[in-house]
């Protein structure tokens, strides 16, 4: 499940999306729009800049921007470096698997098959999405919410 840090991220980083090129948003700005507490999302943007998805700029004219264009941002990538890895638990996840303190054999556990199974869903969707079609969706919904 997303969690509410995922969550604010995926807003925070709509926004900045949402800017015209080169420009810079405060963090301030972002959480005041979004419904943020400041606060975390200074943690949450720290996060995303250091996993390459966010620059940053001190000063005026300073603030937030993504490091690389909407296009090329994996909604994947950005869910991994906020919450972690996408297997909805330990067992089933390629990159930090871990196994269960009650499994006998996790080679032939059918929780973890079908967790596996949960967890390529989930990645063939977000692995597949990316920020730019994130924002066209939300454009697109409130359109049509509009003609209704």
């Amino acid at each position: 499940m997303l969690t509410k840090k995922g969550k604010y991220g995926l807003k925070a980083l709509v926004h900045l999306a949402q800017l015209e090129p080169g420009r810079t948003a405060f963090v301030s700005d972002i959480a005041e729009q979004n419904n943020i507490s400041k606060k975390f999302l200074d943690a949450i943007l720290l996060e995303l800049r250091k996993g390459g998805i966010l620059r940053s700029k001190k000063g005026p004219g300073g603030g937030y921007a993504l490091s690389k264009p909407a296009s090329e941002i994996s909604i994947g990538q950005a869910v991994r470096i906020l919450d972690g890895p996408l297997a909805p638990i330990r067992c089933a996840s390629k990159t930090a698997f871990e196994a269960c303190d009650d499994c006998r054999d996790p080679e032939d556990c059918q929780v973890r098959h079908s967790m596996a199974e949960v967890r390529d869903a989930i990645s063939a969707v977000l692995d597949n999405m990316t920020l730019e079609q994130m924002v066209a969706k939300r454009s697109t919904s409130s359109i049509e919410e509009q003609r209704l």
